[in-house]
């Protein structure tokens, strides 16, 4: 009888198996975010398997050199494996061997930085794959490439998911589409994009007395705030920016982020029509990150003189600001720049490193939706790519 028992509990089990959907997961760049997000979807494989009837294997992990394939999934050791295990690849050969191995519900995730890789975005799409991207270059290419990919999206079936494009975490690019998409006439997107940028400014323009540092020597005498370079250098040290924080001070980072809802409402925009203000003295801009690291006390006093010239109730903020009319394709104005904003207002009183959107419609007049919360980290962002996931897997049929 016992024995009759135990293999009923199998044959059970098998058959709770059987049912589970299978999600097979390709990963493209295992830099920060990417390594984060797949220790985040292995730790929780088991939970997920029993909460959502989902079982998430990745079985691909690759960088822009080597891939390790493993049909059964990879471990929690894939670094290891990979070293051991990893070959050159082409893109065609992890399409082969996701079809030679009969996987099914695939999805693709793209977690570099690199234009060259959106690429093979049409190529994964026609070969059964679904899009999940913290990559922004696939949304800034030029609208013809833009809509291309939309079309070949719409005519295979497959979806493409990246919330984290604007707002690493933040539901902002989800709220946006279903306003959008129900009529809701948006107005003005307004807000702090970069959270390396809202770290440095909420800190640099601060009217409360700093301590005295190294740096203070290149500000006029007996000015006592923190100079520029001094909270630059602590955004460094913290992680908040880009290895070559140029990347983030020039303001294409929040070009490209406001271009992407620009999008989102059907706006015909192209990245030269955004306004941006660059934040880099022009004789830093083009030399290399180690000279430009050494003289970082040039950015003094341009922008002590920004801070000395506020009026005392506001402080400055790094802002994009999608207005105009924004009911017309053509009719869309698009800033990225420095600007003072009352203390006692949402912007005005940011802490840390947040992002804030400010989305205002016909709907709520001049009562802006706001969203605000955490704009920068590998762990927010792949926590939101892993979100991404999610919702892209228990919609797959």
């Amino acid at each position: 009888m016992s024995t009759q028992i135990t293999e009923l509990s199998k044959s059970r089990i098998d058959l709770e198996r059987i049912k589970k959907k299978k999600i097979n997961i390709a990963v493209f760049g295992h830099g920060n975010v990417g390594s984060i997000l797949i220790d985040q979807i292995v730790a929780s494989q088991e939970a997920i398997s029993e909460r959502r009837d989902l079982d998430l294997t990745i079985f691909s992990v690759a960088n822009s050199t080597s891939v390790l394939l493993k049909s059964g999934g990879v471990s929690a050791d894939w670094k290891e494996e990979k070293l051991a295990e990893g070959i050159p690849y082409s893109i065609s050969q992890i399409i082969t061997f996701a079809k030679s191995h009969s996987l099914e519900h695939l999805i693709a995730i793209d977690n570099t930085a690199s234009t060259q890789f959106t690429d093979y975005y049409e190529e994964l799409v026609t070969s059964g794959f679904h899009l999940v991207s913290s990559n922004k270059e696939g949304n800034t290419q030029p609208l013809s490439v833009y809509r291309s990919l939309r079309e070949v999206l719409h005519k295979n079936n497959k979806e493409y998911l990246y919330e984290t494009n604007v707002g690493a975490g933040l539901p902002l690019i989800d709220t946006i589409k279903l306003l959008h998409l129900s009529g809701e006439n948006i107005t003005q997107i307004k807000g702090v994009f970069s959270g390396s940028l809202s770290y440095i400014f909420n800190y640099f323009s601060s009217a409360s007395p700093r301590e005295l540092t190294a740096d203070a020597a290149v500000l006029p005498k007996g000015e006592k705030e923190k100079p520029f370079s001094t909270v630059l250098k602590d955004a460094i040290q913290k992680g908040f920016t880009e290895p070559d924080p140029r990347e983030d001070l020039c303001g294409n980072d929040v070009g490209r982020k406001l271009l992407i809802l620009a999008r989102e409402l059907d706006l015909h925009c192209e990245f030269e029509d955004i306004f941006i203000q660059n934040l880099i003295p022009k004789s830093l801009r083009k030399v290399s990150k180690e000279t430009f690291l050494s003289q970082l006390s040039e950015l003094n006093v341009p922008f002590h003189v920004k801070r000395r010239n506020l009026p005392s109730n506001q402080v400055l903020r790094y802002v994009g600001d999608l207005h105009g009319d924004l009911s017309k394709e053509d009719g869309a104005i698009l800033d990225v720049k420095l600007i003072p904003v009352p203390k006692d207002s949402m912007l005005g009183q940011l802490k840390g490193s947040d992002s804030l959107f400010e989305i205002y419609t016909e709907s709520y007049g001049t009562h802006p939706i706001i969203i605000q919360g955490a704009g920068a980290g590998a762990t927010v962002t792949a926590r939101g790519v892993f979100g991404d996931i999610l919702r892209l897997s228990s919609a797959i049929n």
